[in-house]
Formats: structure tokens, sequence, C-alpha cells
């Protein structure tokens, strides 16, 4: 009796063994493909996603809940994310709320939505017809050409406008959602001006952190 009890426990712990390893390898593939498939938005940021409302409410900054989100650090979407039905309605309520007539935007970042993530949208005014497009992930890659001192406003900082260094050229990086590769791309002018400032706020950084004055707009 106590040898096929011996028996018994040893039958166990291999089964056990087996068992974990199964676990560890389910766990490892997962990790591996969770970039790849799916879309890894959280339930909060799907549901900031999901009325049916096509523009979306504006953070500002004299709500204490809203500034923490605009003070906070995006991360990268997935490339799940970024072929996920997630990113297409993001990306049409950006526009959607950029060029809300409330609103007269030339450019909009996601946490200005609610959504920490590393998401622009641009209006293009270096290209014909100066559209609206958006960038995933995009990040400043080199700042170049002479400072500029330039006056900008902020859809989350009403009714304030300031006076801001920026640089006259960059180069800027992004994924190309047709490809899922890295797309290099150098800016100049007015637009340039445009992706540092939407650039910041994906860093948690607002305009008014870099201006030489800040002043009341009487227009707002």
């Amino acid at each position: 009796m106590v040898m096929e009890k011996t028996d018994n426990q040893k039958e166990m712990v291999r089964s056990t063994t087996r068992l974990l390893w199964v676990v560890v390898a389910v766990m490892a593939v997962v990790s591996v493909l969770r970039p790849f498939v799916g879309s890894n938005l959280s339930r909060q940021e799907k549901a900031l996603l999901a009325p049916d409302d096509s523009v979306m409410r504006v953070l500002v900054v004299s709500s204490q809940e809203d500034s923490l989100v605009l003070r906070t650090p995006s991360r990268d979407l997935s490339r799940g994310t970024l072929k996920s039905a997630d990113f297409r309605r993001l990306s049409q309520k950006l526009l959607a709320t950029v060029r809300d007539s409330s609103q007269s935007g030339v450019g909009i970042a996601a946490p200005q939505v609610g959504i920490n993530r590393r998401v622009v949208a641009v209006q293009r005014f270096d290209k014909d017809g100066e559209p609206f497009e958006v960038y995933p992930n995009v990040r400043i890659d080199e700042y170049s050409g002479e400072v500029v001192r330039g006056r900008e406003g902020c859809l989350s900082i009403p009714p304030y406008r300031g006076i801001v260094p920026r640089n006259s050229s960059i180069t800027v990086s992004y994924t190309d959602v047709s490809t899922m590769k890295r797309v290099s791309e150098k800016v100049d002018g007015f637009t340039a001006v445009i992706f540092q400032h939407e650039c910041d706020h994906l860093d948690g950084i607002l305009y008014t952190d870099r201006a030489d004055s800040v002043f009341v707009d009487p227009s707002y």
C-alpha cells in the first residue's frame, strides 16, 4: 500500500509538471501574438468610442480630471489595434471632432479626447487641398531649421493664446497602416508647427509649457 501510494504521488507530480509546461507555452504564444491580434485598447477607451455621435468631447485643462489625462504620456498602438475597427472608429472621430464648426482646429491629439495613445490628426497645409490626415504612433525624430516664434492656441486651453518658439523644419515618423511599416517624412512651415504642437500632447506637454507669453484671446 505504501509503494502504490508513492507511485500515485509521482504520477500526480508528472501530470502537474506537464500542465504547468502547457500553461507556460500558451502564455508565451499569447505574449508573442498580442501585438498582432485584435485591439489592445482598454475597456474605458473603447467606451469613449462607442457612442454613435461622431464628435467627441474635448478635454480641457480647467477640469482637474481632464488635466490628469492631458498630462499623461501616451502609448503606442499595437499592430492588432491598427488593423481593428477600434482604430478606424478613433480616426473617424478624431477627424470629425477637429473639423467640427465649434472647434475650428488645425490639429488634434488622441489624449484631447481622453485616449492616451500616440495618434494625431493634422491638417496638411503643405499638400494640395489642405487635407486632414491621421498619423498613428507618430514621433518627431529630428528638429531642424530656424526657430520661429508664432501664435498658437489649443482646443483644450480656451480662451488663451500664446507666443511659442518652434522649429521651422522637422522629420516625423509614423506607422503606415496599409503596410504596417515605419514611414519617415520631412515637414516644413506651419504644418511642422502643427505636428510639434500635437506631438507635445502625446508626451503630456502643453504649448503653455513652451510659450514666451500667454494671453486671453477675446475672439473665443
